[in-house]
């Protein structure tokens, strides 16, 4: 989809860069994924990508994993142990749910960011580091900087250069391909040839996702396992809830004549689609071919007041489904 071809773009300007990056995004966007492609399209891609989940490691551990310590810097220190960052030496530090790290310990990372520098717990030994930082956060940055959650002066220092990733809903087609992708996964592994019926394609867009590419991903996976041949309109989507404004439902009055019934339900469903014409003539039953002499008729324009055959998207699609 065009976002994601965006972002695409914008990760492989951001690669090559040694700005840190801070990535944002709901919650099963891809943030790991995203941080691993910047990683792999920078020159550090032959050194370590080193992921840390801020938010699973107790605060009282966080400290010594990120920087390490000495031996015999606290009770039950028999050994010597190098940190993450340490180990990222030379290549890419990940740090997710950056919103989630101690306060206490945001002014050391500040530190690393600043000087390139860190000195192990029970040390005052200075290392020298060539690392990246990459962080990630599924909240608005700087509503946690008002709650008291992240520092300021570390959120400028991540933020260099921002990423955000567009969630599941704004995806355009995206979802079905994902789904499908997913399922041949599903099939090449367990030797079936599974499929999705036209109604489960349609609800996947009638859905919200608000898990977005994992929920997704869970979502094939059950469903997979619950049907023999066909996936048809899946149970476990049944009470979820709805894509936010999805316009599902027009309301005609009796009597309304057929070409008006006709052209009303076109353009809404073509609305729906966020004018993705292929998509919409999927929805519809009809061809591609069918779809745009509706829009003709229809005095040539789209709801948004465009022309119907404008635009890179529309050709490039009418070329390829018409030959």
């Amino acid at each position: 989809s065009k976002p994601m071809q965006e972002l695409y773009q914008i990760i492989q300007r951001a690669g090559p860069s040694k700005a840190s990056v801070l990535i944002t995004g709901e919650t099963g966007t891809g943030k790991e994924l995203a941080a691993r492609a910047i990683h792999n399209a920078s020159p550090r891609r032959e050194q370590l990508f080193v992921p840390i989940n801020c938010a699973a490691i107790p605060a009282d551990m966080l400290e010594g994993e990120l920087f390490g310590h000495e031996k015999g810097a606290f009770t039950g220190a028999l050994r010597e142990r190098i940190g993450k960052l340490e180990l990222a030496d030379g290549g890419t530090l990940f740090l997710d749910e950056i919103t989630e790290m101690p306060l206490a310990l945001q002014p050391k990372l500040l530190r690393v960011l600043q000087e390139n520098v860190i000195e192990r717990l029970g040390s005052n030994r200075a290392i020298p580091l060539d690392i990246r930082i990459v962080a990630a956060t599924n909240r608005d940055a700087r509503d946690a900087i008002g709650a008291g959650k992240l520092r300021e002066d570390l959120y400028h220092r991540l933020n260099v250069f921002p990423i955000r990733l567009p969630p599941l809903r704004d995806r355009e087609t995206d979802t079905e391909r994902l789904a499908q992708f997913f399922l041949d996964e599903l099939n090449r592994a367990e030797g079936t040839h599974k499929t999705f019926s036209r109604d489960a394609l349609v609800r996947l867009y009638q859905y919200g996702w608000p898990g977005n590419v994992r929920e997704l991903r869970n979502y094939v996976q059950r469903a997979f396992i619950m049907a023999d041949d066909v996936i048809e309109c899946d149970i476990t989507l049944t009470d979820a809830p709805p894509k936010p404004d999805d316009g599902t439902t027009i309301t005609i009055r009796v009597g309304t004549p057929l070409e008006e019934v006709e052209r009303r339900v076109t353009m809404a469903t073509l609305a729906y689609c966020g004018h993705v014409k292929r998509k919409a003539a999927e929805i519809l039953g009809v061809s591609l071919k069918t779809l745009y002499n509706r829009l003709e008729n229809y005095n040539g324009r789209d709801p948004g007041g465009r022309p119907s055959s404008a635009g890179k998207e529309e050709a490039d699609t009418g070329r390829e489904s018409l030959g």
